[in-house]
């Protein structure tokens, strides 16, 4: 590239920073006109929302005050009324208090508006032009600033520039001095045979003082070239630092200063508005929902209530009618014993049927069809005709032609007629319903008293005991000798041992408390009993509530004292049963469904398979949860089950519990380790000393472990006085490893197991009981089922 090409490069770069320069300043002049116009924009504002708020306190003062005095008309005229009813005085005294506190709030609003807001703005007025003032000294000196850096960097730019040139043209000197130094040398040497020695000493000296003078030429001006390119490039660091300062910090600082103060004070005003606003608002919508409130009061139930409370007198209940025995007579309920039972049961089932049909037609004419119906159509068209306009209301008559209102007051009148005929129609119905439900109720009365008279002659009988002999029979002889039997409740007993049963228990005898009888068989009696019930345990009406609802604890204790008193012996049994299932392998859930279908049966079998999940996972909560379901015994006295229960002690010592003498108190060791299941029982490892005092029962120990007394279960020890373990210990021994020698002595001789029921106790002589200390329940405790 020549030094013209270069030259006129430089002259380009100088003319494009001036053409920078020039819209730089223009530039600059720009953001103060903006600067200019916004706070013209601003002041705009402030005074067309000073404007704005001052006429809204104007509008909101004068709605105040006309409020204030709709309000006092109104309070005058209500006044003067005669007494009205309870809920049309709330809703005027509501809807005259909300208006009165809107009428404040609407005057405080109005007046701050107009002066306390107005005032707020005209000072943020002043203050917008006098910051904006002082920004824009402020903003003209960084102008000014940015201006002086950049020119400073034109004349760096200009000085580069010149000095650059002059070592442009020193360079090229110098390249044409060398140039010419060798044409000399060439020229020299063709003629250097005509020439003398001292002319070509003199010609090189002249070469070589103009080679160095040119070289000292080039080296002073890129000196200077370098010093001014680094002057240069100095300015031009500092120039784009400043307008990138200026552009990315100060114009936003710039800006900040001259909006200072004016955000805030608008949103200060703003929300002193608001605040106000929402007052009046939290207030309106206060006062609306207590009206809301007062005219839901305003329904038909809350006016005959109150028509009825202020005329208790007329309308109140009459004194129930009570007994009067006569003469004496002692008894004061439905008796069911045995000579009138059959009557009453046939009259029960007799009112049974008849209550059922009756009921049906009730519910069929007011709930599910026709009453419910008409009901609902009656109101829709009462509210139809609420809607349209009355007849005679004048409605654009003038742009209507003549007879064009004939087809309004046609529909109007058609339904007016509509709406007599489904009055009439529903009149009838509610007198059929009336009429229904009346009978109905008397039905009902008859049957519950006769329904609790047949329960009661089922369970409580003239005996006086609250739990029927056969189950608490069944129970006891379960408690002493099944609880750890396999499959209690599922495997079936065998049947002709169960009629056995069954004829002795229907005979006033007690099969089980002096015999030998079959576990499986006295569990078969015990379900056979509680299915063979008419009604069931559980009462039919209570079937489908005890399925669909899960308040299962409120629908028991609605039931007879009777039945709770069963219920809560049966299912704390079933409970304890459920306590061994890692032996007996009965869980709540399988004992569940063994009893399920026998202790709640609806009236309707046809759903009985379909519902009989549900009934297995009711049964199941009753048994898990049977503590908490069924009332305590301080809540319902009567009998409650015992975990811990002994052979049946009978009047005056006919059956006695075995005890032995102190002298020969026996000693036995731990075949297993034990976790007491309650406080009545001990817990011990295995291999420990066992103190042994009396025989409890077939299957329990009264004795001590470690000074500790209490139970000890017979079928996790062994006796070191000879006595030996029963076949079913010997079946559990044997799936346990062996015992240490020492810590299980080997008694010398082996006594015979017993049989029967002393399959699980060693053979002690058994309490005799008498037949006559059990209580019976009467002769009718296996009655077939209908």
């Amino acid at each position: 590239m020549t030094s013209h090409g270069k030259l006129r490069r430089e002259k380009g770069s100088l003319a494009e920073y001036e053409s920078q320069m020039k819209d730089l300043r223009a530039q600059l002049g720009e953001q103060m006109k903006i600067l200019d116009s916004q706070v013209e924009v601003k002041q705009q504002q402030l005074s067309d929302l000073s404007e704005f708020l001052r006429r809204r306190g104007d509008i909101e003062s004068e709605y105040a005050r006309a409020l204030d005095k709709l309000t006092e008309r109104f309070t005058h005229k209500t006044k003067k009324k005669e007494q009205w009813g309870q809920s049309v005085c709330q809703v005027w005294t509501v809807l005259l208090t909300q208006t009165r506190l809107m009428s404040r709030e609407h005057a405080s609003l109005g007046d701050t508006c107009c002066n306390t807001l107005t005032q707020r703005l005209t000072h943020s007025t002043e203050d917008t032009h006098r910051l904006h003032k002082r920004s824009k000294e402020v903003g003209t000196q960084m102008q000014d600033e940015l201006l002086k850096v950049t020119t400073e960097l034109q004349t760096a730019l200009k000085t580069y520039n010149q000095y650059h040139t002059d070592c442009l043209i020193a360079e090229g000197k110098l390249k044409e001095a060398e140039r010419l130094e060798e044409r000399q040398t060439g020229k020299s040497a063709e003629l250097g045979i005509g020439q003398s020695g001292s002319q070509r000493r003199s010609s090189v000296k002249k070469m070589e003082r103009l080679m160095e003078k040119r070289h000292g030429r080039v080296q002073e001006t890129q000196l200077k070239c370098t010093k001014a390119r680094n002057d240069y490039l100095l300015n031009l660091a500092a120039a784009n630092a400043a307008m990138n300062k200026y552009y990315l910090q100060d114009v936003s600082t710039l800006i900040d200063c001259c909006d200072l103060g004016f955000h805030q004070s608008v949103e200060r005003v703003m929300k002193c508005y608001l605040t106000n606003r929402w007052r009046i608002l939290k207030t309106e919508e206060s006062g609306l929902k207590q009206l809301e409130t007062a005219v839901t009061s305003l329904d038909q139930s809350g006016d005959r209530d109150a028509l009825l409370q202020q005329h208790d007198t007329a309308f109140c209940l009459p004194f129930r009618f009570n007994y009067h025995p006569h003469e004496g007579d002692q008894v004061c309920e439905v008796s069911a014993e045995s000579q009138v039972r059959y009557e009453l049961e046939t009259r029960f089932q007799q009112l049974q049927s008849r209550l059922a049909a009756v009921t049906l037609e009730t519910e069929e004419v007011s709930i599910i069809k026709t009453l419910k119906a008409t009901l609902t159509a009656l109101l829709d068209n009462m509210g139809d005709s609420d809607s349209n306009p009355a007849p005679d209301v004048p409605s654009n008559q003038s742009h209507e032609p003549p007879g064009g209102s004939t087809a309004p007051k046609l529909a109007l009148a058609k339904r007016r007629a509509n709406q007599q005929e489904t009055e009439t129609f529903y009149f009838t119905k509610v007198k059929e319903f009336l009429t229904s439900s009346s009978l109905s109720s008397k039905l009902q009365a008859k049957h519950d008293l006769l329904q609790d008279a047949i329960q009661k002659g089922t369970l409580d009988q003239s005996s006086g005991q609250q739990i029927p002999v056969v189950v608490e029979s069944c129970i006891r002889f379960i408690n002493l000798h099944g609880l750890h039997h396999e499959g209690i409740f599922r495997v079936p007993g065998s049947q002709r041992e169960v009629n056995l049963i069954r004829d002795a228990f229907e005979r006033g005898e007690d099969p089980l408390s002096d015999s030998e009888c079959d576990l499986d068989s006295v569990a078969g009696v015990l379900k056979l009993y509680f299915r063979g019930l008419e009604p069931p345990l559980f009462p039919y009406d209570s079937y489908n509530q005890l399925l669909d609802s899960a308040q299962i604890k409120a629908i028991v204790s609605s039931f007879p004292r009777p039945l709770l008193i069963v219920m809560r012996y049966l299912f704390a049994f079933l409970n304890h049963v459920s306590q061994y299932s890692d032996e007996n392998m009965m869980q709540p859930y399988n004992l569940a469904v063994c009893f399920g279908p026998s202790l709640l049966r609806g009236v309707d079998s046809d759903d009985a398979v379909a519902q009989q999940p549900q009934v297995n996972e009711l049964v199941k909560t009753m048994i898990l949860q049977h503590d908490v379901i069924f009332p305590s015994q301080s809540e319902v006295p009567g009998p409650v089950y015992e975990k811990h229960m002994t052979e049946p002690i009978t009047e005056e010592g006919d059956g006695e519990t075995e005890h032995l003498p102190s002298e020969e108190e026996l000693e036995a060791v731990a075949m297993f380790d034990y976790v007491a299941r309650s406080p009545a029982e001990l817990s011990f490892k295995q291999g420990e000393l066992l103190i042994l005092h009396s025989k409890a029962s077939c299957d329990w120990w009264r004795g001590e472990v470690g000074g500790v007394k209490g139970l000890i279960p017979h079928k996790y020890i062994s006796l070191l006085d000879g006595r030996q373990m029963n076949s079913v210990f010997k079946e559990l021994l044997s799936r346990q490893p062996a015992v240490q020698p020492s810590a299980l002595p080997v008694p010398p001789a082996a006594a015979p197991p017993a049989s029967s029921c002393s399959t699980t106790s060693p053979p002690l002589p058994q309490p005799v009981t008498k037949k006559g200390g059990f209580g019976l329940r009467g002769r009718v405790l296996f009655r077939p089922v209908d």
